[in-house]
């Protein structure tokens, strides 16, 4: 797994650019929005995700490792190949991505190219439990350290239905603005599951 590349930028094309490291010109497929901040002879550190198949080895690039993540996580879904995944980042920034697929947005699913109506409903039943971190940050007033805990609980297997309950139990001893310790908080919150089961 190559998890970055980093070196100066040799050549640029509209749906890929060409990262020289360390003498070897990588070539690495990139969405429009992460090639619009390339700029020939410019040191860039892309993260990046590799793609084996029989006949291939292609490198997907992204400005950030969060790009990176959720182009990994939609390929989970049944039917997203790497093509679409670049697609789903091309028109949506991951966060936008995430709240579409945990509110069941389809008709903002659907304004990707490659994705149907079907398609976005299979998107939104596999993934909706996975990125359900963002659908809280995305409402606007949620704190961050409720959203961070959120993506902890997310992380360990929790659903997004019970890190929710588990969060709002242990947010009423939390006075408004308050700034809890996130650790102390994620304890709190696990300790509160592990009572429910």
């Amino acid at each position: 797994m190559i998890a970055h590349v980093r070196g100066p930028v040799a050549a640029v094309t509209l749906t890929s650019a060409v990262i020289d490291v360390g003498g070897v010109g990588m070539q690495v497929m990139c969405t429009p929005g992460t090639i619009a901040t390339l700029r020939i002879g410019h040191e860039v550190q892309l993260s990046t995700s590799m793609v084996v198949r029989e006949d291939s080895l292609t490198i997907f690039g992204f400005a950030s490792t969060d790009e990176r993540d959720m182009f990994e996580l939609v390929q989970t879904a049944s039917g997203v190949g790497p093509k679409v995944a670049q697609a789903m980042l091309a028109v949506l920034d991951p966060d936008r991505l995430r709240q579409a697929i945990g509110q069941g947005d389809l008709a903002t699913l659907t304004s990707v190219p490659g994705i149907g109506r079907k398609g976005a409903e299979r998107i939104v039943v596999e993934l909706k439990d996975r990125v359900g971190v963002t659908t809280l940050a995305a409402t606007g007033g949620t704190p961050a350290w409720r959203a961070q805990v959120h993506e902890a609980l997310s992380g360990l297997g929790w659903s997004t239905r019970d890190a929710d309950a588990a969060l709002e139990q242990v947010a009423s001893g939390i006075k408004p603005g308050e700034t809890p310790d996130i650790s102390t908080v994620l304890r709190d919150a696990l300790r509160t599951l592990a009572k429910a089961r």
